[in-house]
């Protein structure tokens, strides 16, 4: 459980190193909007780092960190940004999913209870990437494409990070 648990971590903090870069390309090509969305992604992924390290320091295990992987610096359009953003968090769902199993095989309820609140996030992260593909489709890259692309690049802007509550609050 330990080693798995750990090799979650490290793709966690993937994630984030994914949402910083595709937060600096959106910067690059004047979407600042979907850069303060990939901005607060980046961010909710070091949390979620984070929690799998306390909770392995808690738990008295070593946290071992590996190498993170380069992610890719350079994305034909929002849409396929957003397209990569839900084909990698699937990968993190089935990644949680898997713990979750391992922890019911090993009758680990601590961790499987831990692991709880990631499952529900990821049912969050998904339908987040879904809905915004889906408004990315309906603008469109043709005549008008445009205006509905800087009106989403607003929309974007205005997320903003909430930390998750600390724990046993």
């Amino acid at each position: 459980m330990l080693e798995a648990l750990n090799s979650q971590l490290n793709k966690e903090l993937y994630s984030a190193y994914l949402y910083l870069a595709m937060s600096a390309h959106s910067t690059r090509i004047g979407l600042k909007g979907f850069a303060n969305w990939f901005l607060v992604q980046y961010q909710e992924e070091q949390t979620h780092a984070m929690k799998i390290y306390d909770y392995i320091n808690d738990q008295g295990g070593q946290v071992k960190l590996a190498a993170i992987e380069q992610p890719p610096t350079e994305f034909e359009s929002p849409q396929e940004m957003f397209e990569k953003t839900l084909e990698h968090e699937r990968f993190i769902t089935r990644s949680i999913n898997e713990l979750v199993d391992l922890a019911i095989a090993e009758k680990d309820h601590a961790t499987n209870i831990f692991l709880q609140w990631f499952v529900t996030e990821q049912i969050e992260e998904e339908g987040n990437d879904n809905e915004i593909i889906s408004k990315l489709k309906l603008v469109g890259e043709g005549e008008g494409g445009g205006n509905g692309l800087l009106m989403l690049d607003k929309e974007l802007a205005a997320r903003v990070f909430t930390p998750p509550a600390p724990r046993g609050g």
